[in-house]
């Protein structure tokens, strides 16, 4: 009896962390601008998965083309698409609204413990675009780490 009461509360001791969800709004306008994710910045564990969230109409969420992590799996949502990825590869990923990225509708998903202003964003990206993405770096970075 008592092996069966040690095997029990080792499984359950040894059990993995739980993957969680995280809720990304794809919003018109919010108290940082237009055309926005809400939040901007997402720092995550590996396994976790980001639901985005069609809250305005005419958004989509998808990696931006070079700023997604070696090896990591890339994916593009429909227009008005409700969508869950999640994010095995740590690193960071760019994510955009095809739409309106130009107007630098940008997020930025950290996967893993690196400090934010490790992100290399790309030069090759629109004036706004790396706008953007220092602003949500300097944010983060000023951010008390979780």
């Amino acid at each position: 009896m008592r092996m069966m009461l040690a095997l029990a509360a080792t499984l359950l001791l040894a059990r993995p962390a739980m993957a969680e969800t995280h809720e990304v709004r794809m919003l018109n306008r919010n108290d940082t601008g237009g055309m926005v994710y809400e939040p901007d910045y997402l720092r995550i564990a590996p396994g976790d998965t980001v639901k985005f969230i069609a809250t305005n109409v005419s958004h989509n969420a998808a990696t931006i083309p070079g700023f997604w992590p070696e090896g990591a799996a890339t994916f593009r949502g429909r227009i008005n698409e409700e969508i869950e990825v999640t994010f095995t590869t740590p690193g960071f990923y760019g994510i955009q609204c095809i739409p309106h990225y130009a107007m630098g509708m940008v997020m930025l998903v950290q996967v893993g413990t690196e400090k934010p202003s490790a992100a290399a964003v790309p030069e090759s990206l629109p004036p706004r675009v790396r706008q953007r993405f220092a602003d949500i770096i300097t944010r983060a970075e000023a951010a008390p780490a979780p």
